[in-house]
């Protein structure tokens, strides 16, 4: 019989697997979440490598969904006002749009304050495409980190 602890995680890694391409789900989390439900209140142990790397790929998930769009702005040449700035317009924005606002409101806000700091638009549309270019990067490698988890756990609980 399936045990309903080890139903509950698996749910848990699937939602943060949707997490990692639907935008107000975080998807770092909700999967650390089910990792570490089972880990505590699970009949079968799960090994303390299996558990750490779990773990770190979930934290590293967390990272990417927050920072990841913003270190693109940074990494395209965008000063830290901009870098800073692109953050809390993608957060606001994603009340007001929805998941795309996360998109629009880094890259919009990217682009302004370039054109506002004397960028020609060019390079503000240059730095923009490449912040838009780290934010779509960043669902893949959510995604990927996400189902890698989801699958390392079901394997190690269910073969080990």
């Amino acid at each position: 019989m399936v045990e309903l602890v080890f139903v509950l995680a698996v749910g848990l890694l699937v939602a943060g697997v949707a997490g990692s391409v639907l935008p107000l789900i975080p998807s770092g989390l909700v999967s650390l979440a089910g990792v570490w439900t089972y880990v505590f209140f699970g009949a079968e142990p799960v090994g303390a490598l299996v558990v750490v790397s779990l773990t770190l790929a979930g934290l590293a998930t967390v990272v990417l969904e927050h920072f990841a769009g913003p270190l693109a702005a940074r990494a395209s040449g965008a000063s830290t006002e901009v870098t800073v700035a692109s953050a809390v317009g993608g957060f606001l924005m994603l009340f007001v749009l929805g998941p795309i606002g996360i998109i629009v409101g880094v890259v919009g806000t990217v682009f302004l304050l370039e054109l506002k700091n004397g960028s020609d638009t060019g390079r503000a549309a240059k730095r923009s495409l490449y912040t838009a270019v780290g934010v779509l990067a960043s669902s893949v490698a959510q995604l990927l980190l996400t189902l890698s988890m989801l699958a390392v756990f079901v394997l190690s609980v269910t073969l080990l």
